[in-house]
């Protein structure tokens, strides 16, 4: 969102049960927080192309130190800034024999199951949740106070439902699927394949800036934010007296 509608938005405050990062998300949203007029004007200024988003798969486990540090220091702020130009999607299992034995222990699976029931149950803010828990000092006590913060329509019960029954287990199933046939075979996370593909080069480009290598491997117009042309904003000021 620019920064000039995020400050109309955060300084007006209607009656509605959602994040100002999100009344912008559907039609709905934005007529009960009473701001269609600039999410329209907002929208009509987002990139038009025909050229499909980069898709940034990437494969982990809550607990891992490697992954977390990865998710919060280099995919969620790169998305963050590039979202019209790559989909993010998570693969929380990794090196996980199945949903009850992780590597980094009991924690783990169930952090694992949290994670893969809120992609389930809200894959809109997903990724803002997980970021949330995975930035926290413990993943596990702040998922409900993270659903909450960018969800606050969905129970927690819900979510813990899901991750200690049939559904839950499900979604592990699928998400060890997906790791154990990757090509080439995983051999550590985090593990991070763009359009399906991985190759050490890009891995190691990942690690290092994953700002600069998704701006390199998307083949539509580039944005602002990866030519570095400025982009004039409106500007106020409160001079002082």
């Amino acid at each position: 969102m620019h920064v000039a509608w995020f400050y109309y938005l955060a300084s007006h405050k209607p009656s509605c049960g959602y994040p100002p990062s999100q009344w912008c998300r559907s039609l709905e949203i934005a007529i009960e927080c009473e701001v269609q007029k600039q999410c329209l004007e907002l929208n009509s200024t987002k990139p038009n192309s025909d050229v499909p988003a980069l898709e940034v798969t990437l494969y982990y486990e809550s607990l891992c130190p490697g992954c977390r540090a990865f998710l919060t220091e280099q995919l969620f702020p790169t998305w963050t800034m590039l979202k019209d130009i790559m989909k993010v999607h998570l693969v929380p299992y990794g090196n996980a024999e199945n949903s009850v034995i992780c590597q980094h222990g009991e924690n783990e699976c169930l952090g694992n199951m949290l994670e893969s029931c809120i992609i389930h149950a809200v894959d809109h803010v997903a990724f803002q949740i997980i970021y949330c828990m995975e930035s926290s000092s413990d993943v596990l006590k702040a998922a409900q106070l993270c659903l909450q913060l960018y969800a606050p329509s969905v129970r927690w019960e819900t979510i813990s439902s899901c991750a200690t029954g049939a559904v839950g287990r499900s979604l592990m199933h699928k998400n060890a699927v997906k790791t154990r046939f990757l090509e080439p075979a995983h051999t550590h996370v985090p593990w991070v394949t763009f359009n399906g593909e991985y190759r050490d080069d890009w891995e190691d480009g990942a690690m290092s800036s994953l700002f600069s290598l998704v701006c390199s491997l998307y083949k539509g117009a580039q944005p602002p934010a990866c030519t570095g042309v400025q982009k004039k904003l409106d500007r106020s000021f409160c001079l002082r007296l």
